[in-house]
């Protein structure tokens, strides 16, 4: 069993950044691929970026390529979502999930879900 809690979302201007944390907890945390997700009211919930329990791979969603950066620090049984030059179609509920095998595109590929963190961004 995996719990999931992110931190880190809040009101931010465009072109701001943030850095958003999800904080596991039990001992397994680094046999867990690691996902980012995010969804906007009434659309579905869209796949940001993956990274693998090693941090060996890391795959990113082109929509957000470039501007977004994951990574994991397994001893802090944490994974991080840093964002920049942020828009405002980045508004969304932002999602950390684990994985046991694979960081997929697929939400339905993945066994634990946090509970979200709301990121706002103002023009």
């Amino acid at each position: 069993q995996v719990q999931l809690v992110e931190s880190g979302g809040g009101l931010v201007q465009a072109g701001g950044s943030l850095r958003l944390s999800c904080a596991a907890s039990g001992r397994t945390f680094s046999r867990y691929a690691m996902g980012w997700f995010r969804q906007a009211p009434g659309k579905e919930r869209e796949f940001l970026a993956g990274i693998s329990w090693s941090g060996g791979s890391i795959y990113y969603a082109d929509s957000v390529k470039g501007r977004i950066t994951i990574s994991r620090d397994n001893a802090k049984n944490t994974v991080y979502l840093q964002m920049n030059s942020l828009k405002l179609e980045d508004t969304a509920v932002y999602y950390c999930a684990a994985a046991l095998w694979i960081a997929d595109t697929r939400p339905e590929e993945y066994d634990y879900w946090g509970q979200g963190t709301q990121v706002t961004v103002s023009s």
